[in-house]
C-alpha cells in the first residue's frame, strides 16, 4: 500500500538519493552532477506541488511542479517531474503521483503542465504522461549530451483549461 503526500524535510534525503541514481546511472535527466539538500530544499519551498509516495515505509518516488520558464508570460504553465526509486518501479506509483501531481496544479491555478521527457530509449515517461491525457507538442532533436550520446526532448503538454 502507498500513500501520496506532500514533501517533508525528512524526505528529502531520500528524494536526492533517487534523483542521484538517475543523474548517474541514467539519461532520464540531464543533470550530470547530483544536486545537494539546498537544491531540494528549495523546490520544497517555492509553493508549488511537490509530493512523495510513501511504500513499504519508505520513499518510493515524487513529483513535484515548478516553472515552466522564468519569464512572467509563462507564469501559469507548469513544468512536472516524476522519479520513482529502484525497486518500486511497476506497482502504480508513478501513476498515482503524477494523478496527484496533474490534480494539485489544476487546484493551483495552472493552465498547462509541461513534460520535458529525455528520448534515451525508454518509453515509460512517455506512456505514463500519455496514459494521462498529455498530448506531443514537439521533439528537440539531439539537445542533450550525456554518457557519451546525443539525446531528444520529447514535450508533452496537457491543458488544464
Amino acid at each position: 500500500m502507498s500513500v501520496i503526500r506532500p514533501v517533508t524535510e525528512a524526505d528529502l534525503p531520500a528524494v536526492a538519493d533517487i534523483y542521484a541514481h538517475y543523474v548517474l546511472n541514467t539519461v532520464a535527466t540531464f543533470e550530470e552532477n547530483p544536486p545537494g539538500p539546498d537544491f531540494w530544499r528549495a523546490k520544497a519551498a517555492t509553493g508549488l506541488p511537490f509530493l512523495v509516495a510513501e511504500a513499504d515505509g519508505a520513499v518510493g518516488g515524487f513529483a513535484y511542479a515548478g516553472p515552466y520558464r522564468p519569464k512572467p508570460a509563462y507564469r501559469h504553465s507548469l513544468e512536472d517531474t516524476v522519479y520513482l526509486a529502484p525497486g518500486f518501479t511497476g506497482r502504480g506509483l508513478g501513476r498515482a503521483l503524477l494523478e496527484a501531481l496533474v490534480a494539485a496544479c489544476r487546484e493551483s491555478g495552472a493552465r498547462q503542465i509541461i513534460a520535458v521527457i529525455a528520448d534515451g530509449g525508454d518509453p515509460s515517461s512517455a506512456k505514463l504522461h500519455r496514459a494521462l491525457g498529455f498530448q506531443e507538442a514537439g521533439r528537440l532533436r539531439a539537445v542533450g549530451f550525456k554518457h557519451g550520446r546525443w539525446l531528444d526532448t520529447v514535450l508533452m503538454q496537457l491543458d488544464l483549461s
